[in-house]
């Protein structure tokens, strides 16, 4: 089990250090963020960013550094002096009652938290992400660390069967089936913010989003690419853009660009 845990120990540090190289968690927020992984293995396990690094910054994270935690959040193994991140609540708690999920991720992106703030309903404004605010987002309503067994159920119960929460003037907490899900959620949803604030501030709240109709026409689109027939040929010959799903060579690109060094 060594080697699957250590696998993923330097799957959960590169996923810490892309929240800082995709512009979630730089300059003053440079050390505010955590994303955590289920040990495949192990499913009663998880490893999540600790604290108490001497360069507690997530662009400097390492695999050697990551926390290995029981789903109590009770801390299993990590270097001397470290602890679980102190929000380890929100990881252990929504691992452990959404057995489906294996991957979470917590960061404070600028524009999800001021339009949460705002008491905006975000709107579907551009391609990515769409789907995730055409229904209501949940809204945490307290901005406290998720620090306790009942701080952390009752964000599971707000949470419930979505992908993502916003908690109201602290961050946003995504989850997936993998790391990369969990962070891809997270910036599709703060980029549905972005376009949401820049809206807000161009005509103010009576904004209008992508029509129902023509996010229909787009997932009809998408779903249908393979069958049409200049793309069916050559698309399967990679398994065309199911197999990519929504992030592309994104993911890949730059998790290659932080882990030069690991």
């Amino acid at each position: 089990m060594a080697e699957d845990i250590d696998g993923v120990k330097k799957q959960v540090a590169i996923a810490n250090r892309l929240l800082s190289e995709f512009g979630l968690a730089t300059h003053i927020l440079a050390s505010l963020g955590h994303v955590s992984m289920r040990v495949p293995s192990d499913p009663g396990l998880f490893v999540v960013k600790g604290r108490g690094y001497a360069v507690d910054a997530l662009p400097a994270v390492r695999p050697e550094e990551m926390i290995l935690v029981d789903m109590e959040g009770n801390m299993v193994d990590g270097p001397p002096g470290t602890s679980p991140c102190h929000e380890v609540k929100m990881h252990s708690c929504i691992l452990r009652e959404q057995p489906d999920v294996h991957a979470v991720c917590h960061v404070h992106p600028r524009f999800t938290v001021v339009m949460g703030l705002l008491g905006a309903k975000l709107r579907p404004m551009c391609n990515e992400g769409h789907q995730l605010v055409r229904g209501e987002v949940p809204v945490f309503p307290h901005s406290k660390l998720i620090l306790s067994e009942q701080d952390g159920m009752d964000m599971v119960a707000t949470l419930g069967g979505s992908s993502a929460i916003i908690l109201r003037g602290h961050g946003a907490t995504t989850t997936g089936a993998t790391v990369e899900d969990a962070v891809m959620t997270m910036l599709q949803l703060e980029e549905q913010a972005r376009m949401n604030w820049y809206a807000y501030c161009a005509v103010g709240p009576d904004y209008q989003g992508i029509p129902e109709a023509n996010m229909d026409e787009h997932a009809e689109g998408w779903a249908g690419m393979l069958e049409l027939p200049h793309l069916k040929a050559p698309l399967a010959t990679y398994g065309g853009p199911k197999r990519q799903g929504g992030a592309g060579g994104v993911w890949t690109y730059y998790s290659g660009l932080v882990s030069a060094d690991l």
